[in-house]
């Protein structure tokens, strides 16, 4: 076989394995939700950590949903996914997925620190 064969073939082989394993939606958004619980806590510094559990388990897992559902849009492109976050108008790409991993952008934390800063301002 020629050299220009086997790359089409590798190719193929690789951009098939990249859609067979290309994340869900659901397994983005889990990613998501996590990671903004982890921005949520880190924002609440509270000296109880007991507080901290019982708010994020009657209101934190409903904000961060509504958060998703409302600010995110998880596209999927067949060889890879990419998360978008509306903000002001602009669409910002906070993560992305392929081959069976999730990466998540570290503009997330940017954008909510921003938002944090603008909810305390009002």
């Amino acid at each position: 076989m020629s050299k220009t064969r086997i790359f089409a073939l590798s190719l193929v082989a690789i951009m098939l394995i990249a859609v067979f394993t290309n994340p869900s939606k659901e397994k983005i958004e889990s990613k998501l939700a996590d990671k903004a619980k982890e921005i949520l806590k880190k924002q609440l510094q509270y000296e109880h950590q007991d507080a901290v559990d019982l708010g994020m388990m009657l209101f934190g897992d409903q904000v961060v949903s509504e958060f998703i559902n409302s600010y995110t849009t998880t596209s999927n492109y067949y060889l890879f996914s990419l998360s978008k976050i509306n903000w002001n108008g602009e669409q910002i790409i906070i993560g992305g997925g392929a081959f069976s991993q999730v990466w998540i952008s570290p503009k997330l934390d940017e954008k909510a620190d921003q938002l944090i800063n603008a909810l305390k301002k009002q």
